[in-house]
């Protein structure tokens, strides 16, 4: 092996071993929002034994390490990352298909998910096409339980390979073990414990898509909720809706500079939401909780879209999105985000959760 990096400590200077390529960068360059400040080793891993040599030799010298992907679900302070930013950007995908168990899709997580979604649609494999338009990669995914219109990505999950930090192994999770929840999985819960390698779905084979449980989906596809449509119609009206939201990435469109939903939707008791003003969306839950939107709390509150002034605004397009309208600061959105939030909890008294990552920064 051959050094990549002199880092220096309070004992003096150590080194990161590693074979990858490293090269230092502004985490702008790397978040959708196009925010942060530098990193002080940025480490680019193509191949999966890459990819867990820099994060145990990190590990091992006590290196700070930010796991990164696409970048779209990551919020960093302009004080940037005093560490190790490790890229993910290995490839592959592998199928063992036949007519009667379905296909079952093993994809490395470097994988750029909606090129994914793009090639199961194509493949006719079933069960993610509502899910298209999403940016990041396949790894981020299953941390989130990544969902949209209707779909979750824990519905086709059938494992998660990943490199366990503490055990120093590689581990793989049964989507039973993966401790799946709204927007939460196990590796959600404990930040930092594994990188995820790969992830395995297990699709059914067809040309027309999973029932359509998103009722504004069924009603632009011309079906009933509980529908099916073909695939492929699915995915272009999926992409039309998120289009008209500023949610596909588009480097011309300021819309789309941002981490997507800033706020994830809230959940709450069936006493919580009969205290809602009437008219605010109720979605009741198998566990007995209701979903609520972030969005209509957001406007409702006085937060329209557009709202905001200078480098940071609420989407002209969606409320529930904080864009980047060139030259910001991470401090500008985090300013806007808090005012949100206090906002909407003065107004019905909820706190809304963010749901992109904090990195080095807090809505405190």
């Amino acid at each position: 092996m051959s050094p990549l990096a002199l880092s220096a400590s309070a004992d003096g200077a150590f080194v990161v071993w590693v074979t990858a390529s490293v090269t230092p960068m502004d985490l702008a360059e790397l978040t959708t929002l196009r925010l942060g400040g530098p990193a002080r080793h940025v480490i680019e891993a193509s191949t999966e034994s890459e990819l867990i040599e820099a994060v145990s030799s990190a590990d091992g010298q006590g290196e700070r390490v930010l796991i990164v992907g696409g970048g779209s679900n990551l919020v960093v302070s302009d004080e940037g990352f005093d560490g190790t930013v490790i890229l993910i950007r290995t490839r592959g995908i592998g199928v063992d298909s036949d007519a009667c168990s379905g296909a079952m899709v093993t994809v490395q997580a470097g994988e750029g998910w909606d090129d994914f979604v793009a090639h199961a649609v194509g493949q006719g494999w079933v069960g993610i096409e509502a899910l298209s338009g999403i940016p990041g990669l396949a790894g981020a995914v299953p941390i989130q339980n990544v969902g949209a219109y209707g779909q979750e990505v824990s519905q086709t999950i059938a494992r998660v390979r990943t490199y366990d930090r503490t055990a120093k192994t590689i581990r793989t999770f049964a989507a039973a073990d993966c401790g799946f929840a709204y927007r939460s999985s196990r590796f959600k819960a404990t930040p930092g414990g594994h990188v995820i390698l790969s992830v395995t779905f297990q699709f059914a084979l067809g040309d027309l898509s999973m029932p359509v449980a998103y009722a504004e989906l069924a009603r632009i596809l011309g079906i009933g909720v509980g529908h099916r449509a073909p695939s492929g119609d699915v995915r272009d009206a999926v992409l039309d809706l998120r289009r008209g939201k500023g949610m596909v990435l588009d480097a011309d469109d300021h819309d789309t500079w941002s981490a997507g939903s800033f706020f994830t939707n809230p959940m709450m008791s069936a006493t919580q939401a009969a205290a809602l003003p009437e008219g605010a969306p109720r979605f009741d839950q198998p566990d007995g909780t209701v979903k609520t939107s972030a969005a209509w709390l957001i406007d409702h509150a006085g937060f329209s879209k557009g709202y905001g002034t200078g480098p940071v605004t609420l989407s002209t397009k969606h409320a529930l999105a904080l864009t980047n309208r060139g030259g910001a600061k991470t401090a500008d959105l985090l300013a806007l985000a808090r005012e949100v939030r206090s906002g909407v909890e003065a107004k019905f008294g909820v706190t809304l959760v963010n749901e992109p990552v904090l990195v080095g920064c807090t809505l405190s």
